[in-house]
């Protein structure tokens, strides 16, 4: 008997992969925990049903998230990280020797720990860093008590449904923008803008930010196992835009090698196609 891990876009549109083997599932006090086995994506982590994280293209979300701020500005020191239990983010982070401090804010615990058993070799590779902090706590009350205190700030969280909700509140962003320094950056992922229910959670977060933040930008990325492949990131500053002040030259020179990002890329992702751009005029 053939087993299919299947996840609903939409009341009308199912996603499926074929799986090879469960290799554990669980429920913390938050959520149900999974992981699969298949022959197409490698081990993928799914939370309450939804899709996280695949071995085979991790690389896109976690590329996207950490190097865009971090070529807008490579002198960033101090990264409050919310989110990312599943470790990519962090990976990305650490590589950067510049760093000196990452702080990640994790709800549940079990994330983090069945990543560490199941993507050792993949994403959950460096938190035992020595920069790195984690807290397992709620990641709204943890910015709630910061004030001007992180160059980065990155929400690396779950869709708003469920765990993830508070997130995506204007309060959030606005204890965001207080915990960073006066030239502090905010990147969140932004949800999907192709189906109804996603576009409808990504104009919501996007006008929150606008809200609070004097440079807002949206930028994309293809992720072939996120709900229609097509996934928003949003860019957040008080001082920094990710397109005038890239210095490609200075990030090129670090000599990180990537799977996806590139200068070039950073500045064709801000170029949005027509119909991302209506969605994004017609937020009120």
């Amino acid at each position: 008997m053939e087993l299919w891990y299947t996840e609903e876009h939409t009341p009308d549109v199912r996603f499926s992969i074929k799986v090879s083997e469960q290799l554990y599932n669980g429920k913390s006090e938050f959520q149900q925990v999974d992981v699969f086995r298949s022959n197409e994506f490698g081990k993928f982590l799914t939370l309450d049903g939804l899709m996280m994280v695949t071995e085979k293209d991790e690389f896109i979300y976690h590329d996207m998230i950490v190097h865009i701020p971090m070529a807008t500005n490579p002198n960033i020191k101090k990264v409050l990280v919310i989110g990312a239990g599943d470790g990519g983010t962090i990976r990305e982070l650490t590589r950067y020797k510049t760093i000196e401090q990452i702080d990640m804010v994790e709800l549940d615990k079990l994330v983090v720990d069945v990543s560490k058993e199941y993507f050792a070799d993949s994403t959950a590779t460096s938190f035992d860093d020595k920069r790195v902090n984690i807290y397992y706590e709620d990641g709204l009350r943890f910015v709630r008590k910061k004030a001007n205190e992180y160059d980065l700030v990155i929400v690396d969280s779950t869709d708003p449904f469920g765990p993830g909700e508070g997130l995506f509140t204007r309060e959030f962003y606005g204890n965001c923008y207080n915990a960073l320094k006066e030239d502090g950056i905010l990147v969140n992922q932004h949800e999907s803008p192709y189906y109804d229910v996603f576009a409808k959670a990504m104009k919501r977060a996007h006008l929150r930010i606008k809200e609070v933040f004097p440079i807002c930008s949206v930028y994309q990325a293809h992720l072939p196992t996120y709900p229609s492949g097509h996934w928003l990131f949003g860019f957040a500053s008080k001082q920094y835009d990710p397109i005038d002040d890239l210095d490609a030259d200075k990030w090129n020179a670090l000599g990180i090698k990537t799977k996806y990002y590139n200068t070039e890329l950073h500045k064709g992702c801000f170029a949005l196609p027509n119909y991302v751009k209506e969605i994004l005029a017609n937020v009120n």
